[in-house]
């Protein structure tokens, strides 16, 4: 059975308007802002700034996933559960306003009386409560996408247009990470003040932008109710779907590879390339590709199918940060920067195209989860999916803090090859090495375009017999 489909009908009525898209993908500018300033700086805000231990800030986000194993699984169920005139989703939406806006401040801003133990414990808080937060908006934001249509396409269209108004949001904090590198050059005061000002806009764009989403979208009031299970019985459920359990394997080792690239771009500017003065234009050389590649994978989807594509952007990935690994090695300097341009641009292409059609495929197994139990578990899926995707994140962070530790890292100074070597073995052959083994994986994933056919028919046969 292959991943295309020669039969699957098309339903006028799934097909999803501009207005919808947009104001579906608009909320993610701000949050991809956020993530993106968070993942690339605030390692080396605590290091260089603030002058923090790299192994006590690797163990702030340790403790913080270990968090998420309780707070992404409770949001998602909780939101699942929700009853509301407003929907399921949206008013979790609305609850996160407050908290993701002030630990993202509380995180750039703390004050300069605090050192020792209680700056890290503000950090800490800091950290922790935004990474919280965050999952109030993610896990019940990507749940209804996958309400808001059961085509096998538009979801891609939809996932799509969200990955690149995230991205969007990214590349502004380019701009917002350049001005803060820049604020270095004038000292600690010039760039605490930076990091304010630019947090405190940040939040109040992101409020409006989550104030415009909840105004506009809607929610299926059908799918309010539709769940039963505790939820020990509702993760259960999410195991238990064959489909789910083989993704998410092959997210955490994924996300386990990718993990680190966020974490150690600056770091690799600087010390390895030598011209961090370069980091935001190498990061804009994997965004623009991440973005404008959107409307090519979607046709690209139809012709070749949403498991094949994943699977080549897994490669590509995975070959992509490989070419890292060669980076310390390579002579004279403007060799290492051409390298670090072209495996930045082919990344990026591969992001377009993971974040376009993972999501979309993902909305697909809460289908089977329907098809299988009578449920709509949307959030109990898309927590279990951002867990591993966090705790991932947090083991690599983890890790990182103390390779750059014991390898001899010393803030601000030239680094050895010792060192040299440890990022790029990180940052390069980890992810080849785990994207290889997520594409092998997932080349038994099976619920391809007709089977998913065959399964919406079937549900649409449910739901004719229950209301006649």
């Amino acid at each position: 059975m292959t991943d295309t489909a020669t039969h699957v009908p098309e339903y006028k009525s799934d097909k999803l308007g501009w207005g919808v898209i947009s104001a579906y993908g608009t909320p993610t500018v701000g949050i991809g802002y956020m993530y993106l300033l968070i993942n690339l700086y605030i390692m080396k805000f605590s290091t260089d700034v603030l002058l923090i231990a790299p192994a006590v800030m690797g163990t702030i986000f340790g403790i913080s996933r270990v968090w998420d194993a309780i707070s992404d699984p409770l949001v998602g169920y909780l939101s699942d559960k929700t009853r509301h005139a407003m929907g399921r989703r949206r008013i979790w939406l609305l609850a996160s306003i407050v908290p993701i806006s002030l630990t993202f401040i509380m995180v750039f801003s703390p004050p300069e009386q605090l050192s020792g133990s209680w700056l890290i414990v503000w950090m800490a808080i800091g950290v922790i409560g935004f990474y919280s937060a965050m999952t109030l908006f993610m896990v019940p934001h990507m749940s209804l996408g996958a309400e808001l249509t059961p085509n096998y396409h538009e979801r891609s269209r939809l996932y799509g247009l969200r990955h690149a108004s995230y991205t969007i949001g990214s590349i502004i904090a380019l701009i917002s990470m350049q001005l803060l590198i820049n604020a270095e050059q004038r000292g600690e005061e010039a760039v605490r003040l930076t990091a304010f000002q630019l947090s405190l806009l940040a939040a109040l764009i992101s409020t409006g932008l989550i104030v415009y989403a909840v105004v506009k979208l809607r929610e299926r009031p059908d799918f309010q109710g539709r769940i039963k299970q505790s939820p020990y019985g509702a993760f259960r459920d999410v195991w238990q779907n064959p489909h789910a359990r083989l993704v998410l394997v092959v997210s955490f080792i994924e996300h386990i590879g990718s993990a680190v690239i966020g974490i150690l771009t600056l770091y690799i500017a600087q010390y390895v390339v030598g011209r961090p003065a370069l980091a935001p234009a190498i990061i804009l050389t994997y965004m623009i590709p991440s973005t404008l590649s959107v409307p090519m994978w979607l046709p690209l989807s139809r012709k070749f199918g949403k498991i094949r594509l994943w699977m080549f952007s897994m490669m590509l990935t995975g070959l992509s940060f490989g070419g890292m690994f060669s980076l310390p090695f390579l002579e004279p300097e403007e060799m290492k920067v051409g390298a670090f341009f072209f495996f930045a641009f082919f990344a990026g292409l591969a992001a377009g195209c993971g974040g376009t059609i993972a999501p979309s495929i993902q909305s697909d197994i809460i289908d089977y989860d329907e098809y299988k139990t009578g449920e709509r578990k949307e959030g109990s899926y898309f927590a279990a999916f951002n867990f591993v995707f966090k705790s991932a994140s947090g083991v690599m962070i983890f890790v990182t803090g103390y390779v750059l530790q014991f390898s001899g890292f010393v803030p601000n100074q030239e680094q050895t090859m010792t060192v040299q070597v440890a990022m790029v073995t990180l940052y390069g052959l980890l992810p080849l090495v785990c994207y290889a083994i997520g594409t092998i994986m997932f080349s038994k994933f099976t619920l391809n375009e007709d089977e998913h056919a065959r399964i919406r028919a079937e549900l649409q046969k449910r739901a004719l017999e229950k209301s006649s």
